[in-house]
């Protein structure tokens, strides 16, 4: 039986996991409040998809952190979070605009990112799989965040 412990993790692969778990947050928390403000049908359906795909992956990340005996932090980073007051300030076509581009487009690129890194650099091979199998649903994310910005951000 291979049992890792955290000892056994080399630091960027804990830095991916916990990286991974606050980009998860901050996508889901987002998402939820584009579920109570949003009026937009195509925000509305991609924030239900955000929600049930995140929590699917996030439930995979943990049972990996879990068996490497890394503790995940539970909530989105410090410039996550005032991202997530910022848009609980906004209504209507402010919010749509505001979740679109630091949600759906900007956070996509970053997990994107992160996941391609490890997913290529990741030591742990649990890890780096689970990286590249999570890769194809963030970049279908990513490509519909993308299309619904250019829609609801066309007058800027």
């Amino acid at each position: 039986m291979n049992t890792a412990w955290a000892d056994d993790v080399s630091i960027s692969d804990k830095r991916f996991l916990k990286n991974a778990a606050k980009a998860g947050a901050f996508e889901v928390e987002g998402s939820k409040l584009a579920l109570k403000k949003s009026k937009d049908a195509d925000i509305l359906k991609f924030a239900k998809m955000m929600t049930e795909d995140h929590s699917q992956a996030e439930q995979k990340l943990k049972d990996l952190a879990t068996k490497r005996k890394v503790e995940l932090p539970k909530e989105p980073g410090l410039i996550q979070q005032a991202k997530l007051k910022y848009l609980e300030t906004r209504d209507g076509v402010k919010f749509d605009k505001s979740y679109s581009t630091h949600i759906g487009v900007a956070a996509h690129e970053q997990a994107v990112e992160l996941f391609e890194d490890a997913a290529e650099d990741a030591e742990d091979k649990d890890i780096k799989k689970f990286a590249a199998d999570t890769l194809p649903v963030l970049k279908k994310h990513l490509e519909d965040a993308k299309r619904i910005d250019a829609r609801v951000n066309k007058d800027d």
